[in-house]
């Protein structure tokens, strides 16, 4: 998918939404186990179908799939495979933070982009640009680059100052990594609780994307990474996972799903015609 069909997805549907699949087999309705010997996908497509006209992007968290061994993997496929035949206009994120040496690397882009059908993969900058770019071999397809986090311990390295320029290691890391890709097939990672920060990261990448975990569940507020994050191409993709999925606990869980949907795509309707984005 390219820049522009994204952004004219986000103008088709008023929404730059990304529904985060962190399916927790813990967390799912009982009832699912109850009617379905296959009860994580069915909540997976359930979730999906409720919500796919009021977002433009899903992110399944591998964690959750890994942890089930084989068949959190087939699970995985299945959903990937769904939501492709079914609303081919999504944009899917393998949230799985990979990087490694440049034949590893090379390895974990096959497996996302080669053998699976992701549009962009989620992938941590430390081990520098080879670690990085086997990523960006793929035609049309994304990396999604770890800059400034949402958790606690972002504190613990990100905010790091160079004693002679005062810049920071977050800074750092969006500078060097112009140099790998582009704004057509780069974008970053920038949490919603460092809101604040989007200022200072827009001056650097004023025309990328960013994919914006932390609002909902997490405290982050999606007016204030509106104000500060959003470029003439709206350059926003706003994940919301446990809000959205876990709305409710019960049979209804996928209409209570559909219901949060609809509350965060409306506040996105109104940032996009107050930003001129949309008519």
């Amino acid at each position: 998918m390219t820049k522009q069909e994204l952004f004219e997805n986000i103008q088709r549907k008023k929404s730059f939404l990304c529904v985060g699949l962190d399916t927790d087999a813990t967390k799912i309705p009982e009832i699912l186990y109850d009617e379905s010997d296959d009860a994580i996908f069915e909540f997976n497509k359930a979730i999906i179908d409720a919500t796919a006209d009021l977002c433009v992007a899903y992110k399944p968290n591998l964690a959750f799939y890994e942890s089930l061994g084989l068949e959190g993997w087939e699970v995985l496929e299945r959903t990937v495979d769904y939501i492709r035949e079914n609303y081919p206009d999504q944009f899917i994120i393998a949230d799985a933070k990979r990087g490694d040496i440049g034949n590893t690397s090379a390895m974990y882009a096959r497996t996302f982009f080669g053998n699976m059908e992701f549009d962009s993969v989620t992938v941590a900058p430390y081990m520098g640009e080879d670690s990085v770019t086997p990523f960006l071999t793929y035609e049309g397809k994304w990396v999604t680059l770890l800059a400034l986090t949402s958790n606690k311990g972002a504190y613990d390295f990100q905010f790091m100052k160079d004693a002679e320029t005062g810049e920071r290691l977050f800074e750092k890391v969006l500078k060097t990594s112009l140099n790998w890709g582009t704004d057509e097939n780069m974008m970053y990672v920038v949490g919603a609780t460092k809101a604040e920060m989007l200022t200072d990261i827009r001056t650097i990448i004023p025309e990328h994307f960013l994919l914006v975990p932390g609002v909902g569940a997490q405290g982050g507020s999606l007016q204030e990474v509106a104000k500060y994050g959003l470029n003439s191409k709206c350059g926003l993709l706003v994940n919301s996972s446990r809000q959205i999925i876990y709305a409710s606990s019960e049979k209804d869980f996928a209409q209570a799903a559909r219901q949060e949907t609809i509350k965060i795509q409306t506040e996105m309707e109104e940032i996009l015609q107050k930003s001129l984005l949309i008519d």
